[in-house]
């Protein structure tokens, strides 16, 4: 997301507000939400943001702890998140096999591998399954591939597996790879609301907005989901609002756009902008994305009426770069940066499997657009020598329940942070920070191991930098 605020002159007031409480949920797979108030509710816990309600399987949460940032804003929600969805369904014959493949918090492979050879294709999918899900609800994406490709050896037509794999290639930006597999598990299990809960997340990232609403529809109908009910309102805005909209391709965009809005000319700029940088991205982040990437140019009011993103909003990738251009007909240097940037985050979601937290994300975002601290650091300088930051594993969860003034100072955060790191150990450490996530690493433990630091150390760290660099 790219912020519109521009002073640091609300800091006492964001200050006085990061001491209250919220409560916070600990995924399995490393990340935290960071919520209002969290509630269990049979196989899931709901919990709120804003006004906004929200639900997670218990099978993918660690714990749950009192103590977050407080919100801000009632409009944030998810928006800037690829959809953490865990499936509901399992499959009905584990039986005790769960204990005997995971053993002290690990897969054991030997164990699946016998389990193979015994020539029986339904356990050996099983099998295969219960691994695939084990390292899917823990992030590590590359293992849960195998598993759950050798589990389809086994059973082609298994729904159960067929979901998971598509949860699994739709979260981490590969939705044209997993439109096959949803619509396969939907033929297979057409009762199933997880089968149609993935389909539609799989059509909406593939551009396919009005499949998605139909698919989300029935998945309400199957069985109630207020996470579901979320983004089918979202996919009926777009829908209304780009009803009538033009479409242009270029070698690595899909460009949507209202045709009255913006000239022809302006247009291919932006298109030529956007593929200079994704060159420029590929070469300073590597694994550029697999899909085309999806830009929607927007009037201010559209914008705001699709996404329902906070007032203090330039632009926001949520799988998809939603840009507002009102009152523009030509390339600005801002708008540039704004493309860089949001196109940014759709390389970083592509290496760390969609697992980076939001402080990073922005950070290495705002690092490449390109942007520096400026005046800012002098004011982060004295507000970490006064121990009043907003702490970094805070700002792990998103951005977009922030007000305007502590969206500034979260943003400011993350740019000293991610520049502190590539002034001191350059961007090869950066990006071996984000494949170590995609490999399911915590950030702490990706953390230790690139820059050898904790949180704690690390905003040391940074204090001393922001010190010897801005401080008087």
């Amino acid at each position: 997301m790219r912020l519109r605020v521009t002073t640091l002159a609300a800091v006492g007031i964001v200050l006085a507000s990061v001491a209250s409480s919220g409560e916070t949920i600990h995924l399995k797979n490393g990340r935290t939400i960071l919520a209002d108030h969290v509630r269990e509710n049979g196989n899931r816990y709901e919990y709120e943001i804003g006004d906004d309600t929200y639900a997670i399987p218990k099978t993918s949460v660690d714990h749950v702890e009192a103590g977050g940032m407080p919100t801000r804003s009632a409009t944030g929600g998810k928006s800037g998140d690829l959809p953490v969805f865990v499936p509901v369904s399992s499959l009905s014959n584990e039986g005790d096999l769960p204990t005997t493949i995971v053993k002290d918090g690990k897969v054991d492979p030997d164990v699946v591998s016998k389990l193979e050879s015994k020539g029986n294709s339904e356990l050996s999918a099983t099998a295969d399954f219960i691994a695939g899900k084990f390292e899917f609800e823990h992030g590590n994406v590359d293992q849960a591939r195998r598993y759950f490709d050798s589990a389809l050896r086994f059973q082609p037509a298994n729904a159960t597996v067929l979901i998971y794999y598509a949860a699994l290639l739709v979260r981490t930006g590969n939705a044209s790879q997993a439109l096959p597999y949803a619509q396969r598990a939907v033929s297979a299990a057409p009762q199933s609301p997880d089968a149609y809960t993935v389909l539609g997340y799989a059509q909406m990232a593939s551009d396919h907005t009005k499949e998605a609403i139909a698919s989300w529809k029935h998945s309400l109908e199957l069985r109630p989901d207020p996470a579901v009910q979320q983004y089918l309102a979202k996919a009926q805005r777009e829908q209304n609002v780009e009803s009538d909209f033009a479409q242009h391709e270029s070698s690595h965009f899909v460009m949507h756009y209202e045709g009255k809005q913006t000239s022809e000319a302006f247009r291919a700029q932006i298109l030529a902008a956007l593929e200079s940088d994704y060159d420029d991205l590929a070469r300073d982040l590597g694994t550029p994305p697999r899909d085309n990437i999806l830009v929607t140019l927007y009037t201010e009011q559209a914008f705001f009426d699709v996404t329902r993103a906070p007032s203090w909003s330039g632009a926001i990738n949520d799988g998809k770069l939603r840009v507002p251009i009102s009152g523009l007909n030509s390339m600005t240097s801002e708008l540039a940066r704004v493309l860089k940037h949001e196109l940014a985050h759709s390389f970083i979601n592509q290496i760390s499997a969609g697992r980076c937290p939001p402080w990073l994300h922005e950070g290495i975002a705002q690092l490449l657009e390109p942007k520096s601290l400026g005046s800012d650091g002098r004011q982060l300088a004295a507000l970490f020598k006064a121990q009043r930051q907003i702490p970094l594993n805070v700002l792990e969860g998103s951005f977009m329940r922030f007000s305007g003034a502590e969206a500034y100072v979260a943003y400011a955060e993350s740019l000293a942070a991610v520049s502190y790191i590539n002034d001191s150990y350059g961007m090869g450490d950066l990006q071996r920070i984000l494949k170590l996530l995609g490999e399911g690493s915590s950030t702490e433990a990706a953390l230790r191991a690139t820059i050898h630091s904790d949180y704690g150390q690390f905003e040391s760290e940074l204090e001393k930098y922001l010190g010897d660099k801005y401080g008087n």
